[in-house]
């Protein structure tokens, strides 16, 4: 894995390999021009979150085996897409988040201040 760095500037940390996550199933929310979602937003999914985003349509917790999703929980870690995390945190729903597994490239979409509003601290 290349020395990508996160939003402290310090290396990205693994955010989940139980349930497996991020655009490349490798447990780092990382991205490249082929997310389209940007799935860049180290999540601690709420079930308040994960309500949410149902009702718009993305069902994050039915499991999908055929797309190898388990389905998920409160209280899991999840690299959630940045626009979607942004309209939860419009509508005062956004999950808290992991700093040191955020790419500095959510950056770009997200500002730092409004990242530091949800943070929780890594294990």
């Amino acid at each position: 894995m290349s020395q990508a760095r996160n939003v402290l500037g310090g290396e990205l940390r693994c955010h989940s390999l139980s349930p497996l996550t991020g655009f490349f199933r490798d447990g780092y929310c990382r991205t490249d021009d082929d997310d389209y979602g940007k799935h860049v937003v180290a999540a601690v999914v709420t079930e308040e979150f994960l309500q949410f985003t149902k009702s718009r349509g993305n069902d994050l917790i039915t499991p999908r085996p055929e797309w190898n999703f388990p389905g998920l929980k409160a209280g899991d870690r999840w690299c959630l897409c940045a626009s979607r995390w942004l309209e939860a945190y419009e509508a005062g729903v956004a999950p808290p988040l992991v700093l040191d597994a955020c790419p500095e490239e959510i950056l770009s979409i997200i500002p730092l201040d409004v990242l530091l509003q949800h943070v929780i601290r890594s294990p």
